[in-house]
């Protein structure tokens, strides 16, 4: 008895849309891979990034907060709030509102080596963006924003928020 045989059709070539796309994903990658080996050098990471900016104004914040505005699910956060507070970077206080609750505040040796962090952000921005001028900088700026306002609409139209 003979094998069905399964044959796709040759794909189609990637459209210039579809090339800006994988384009934009290839440097985030490659950005973030650079950038989290040198944070991890200094004690941080950037899956930590979202974690940190919103909690260095010295505001404690639940974990569902920072699972939203993380944009991941509450196992992983929980997973990575209990990291992160292994490594000194976090710390959780009882909420003032609900006793059964606790929120989650840098530590004071994390709020003082925060500048690290930022330092080595800032100093891999510059490098990357070294090549452009301060106009090509802007527009760069201003066109990636718009891209991601669209890409902001889409997940709330497809995916609800």
């Amino acid at each position: 008895m003979d094998q069905p045989t399964c044959s796709t059709p040759a794909a189609d070539p990637p459209t210039e849309d579809g090339r800006t796309m994988k384009l934009l994903g290839h440097i985030h990658r490659s950005f973030h891979r650079v950038a989290d080996s040198l944070l991890r050098e200094r004690g941080f990471a950037m899956g930590q990034l979202p974690v940190l900016m919103a909690l260095k104004d010295g505001q404690p914040h639940s974990q569902a907060e920072l699972a939203r505005l993380a944009q991941v699910e509450q196992p992983s956060m929980a997973q990575l709030l209990a990291r992160m507070e292994r490594d000194g970077l976090v710390q959780r206080v009882p909420d003032p509102d609900d006793r059964r609750s606790r929120l989650v505040l840098l530590t004071p040796e994390c709020r003082e080596r925060m500048h690290e962090s930022r330092a080595v952000m800032q100093a891999l921005a510059a490098e990357a963006l070294q090549d452009f001028n301060e106009a090509e900088r802007a527009e760069l700026g201003r066109l990636v924003r718009r891209l991601a306002e669209q890409v902001d609409r889409m997940l709330v139209d497809r995916l609800g928020g």
